[in-house]
């Protein structure tokens, strides 16, 4: 038999694929709209989350509502949810209660898309939330709370039920890449490292080691040099 690259092992099927794999200067495309096309992130916490960082890269033309990124318990689908209701606003829900941030309008397409980034701590309750190395005004959710372990993490799909029930007009139509999550709050200096394209060591969600299973019409490709303008470009 021969030996598959260390770094990937995928197993093709008629509805998708599964693969552990360095997705560094790639992307998953979620060409067309739909309610079967998602990725599920395997990696999952080992233990409740008390604090936490969670960062992404997305590229889409989309001015409807979309979802980032989802983590739903069986007793709660809006467990952790990054949403985006309108291109002037980012709503994070915990737990099911939600803090929102409005960002200016643009006429324009920005290039490569927007890298964004929220984090929270139980402690004080501070949701910090970031857009292209920007800190948004702080605000407080869910101070004393703690995040369950046991969660299906989807890419592409906001969960209405454990690890389904999609509406396609909620779905990304566009890119997604450099999806982070770490079990604490990163610093100031971590933030503008990881927004410049360097790697700040994590334990939840790695992106350069990744374990996930993509379903539906779904396409892992190189990123494009306008996706890394600030950190690389392609030859």
């Amino acid at each position: 038999m021969e030996l598959l690259h260390p770094l990937l092992l995928v197993l093709v099927g008629l509805s998708g694929f599964f693969a552990e794999e360095d997705l560094q200067k790639k992307s998953f495309i979620f060409p067309e709209q739909s309610n079967t096309a998602f990725v599920v992130l395997k990696d999952t916490p080992q233990k409740p989350l008390t604090s936490f960082t969670l960062c992404l890269r997305y590229y889409t033309d989309l001015t409807r509502p979309i979802t980032l990124f989802s983590y739903a318990t069986k007793k709660d689908d809006n467990e952790l949810l990054l949403y985006k209701p309108s291109p002037t606003q980012y709503t994070f829900y915990l737990g099911s209660d939600s803090v929102s941030f409005q960002v200016p309008e643009t006429k324009a397409l920005k290039p490569g898309g927007e890298h964004v980034c929220v984090s929270w701590e139980s402690a004080t309750g501070i949701v910090e939330f970031w857009v292209d190395g920007v800190l948004w005004p702080r605000k407080g959710l869910k101070k004393g709370y703690a995040v369950p372990f046991e969660a299906s993490i989807i890419l592409g799909q906001e969960q209405d039920s454990f690890g389904g029930g999609f509406d396609a007009n909620q779905g990304l139509v566009g890119e997604i890449s450099d999806v982070n999550m770490w079990d604490r709050v990163l610093s100031a200096e971590e933030m503008h490292l990881v927004t410049g394209y360097r790697v700040v060591p994590n334990n939840v969600i790695d992106w350069s080691s990744l374990d996930y299973d993509a379903k539906g019409y779904v396409v892992v490709k190189p990123s494009t040099n306008l996706w890394y303008s600030g950190g690389w470009s392609q030859s």
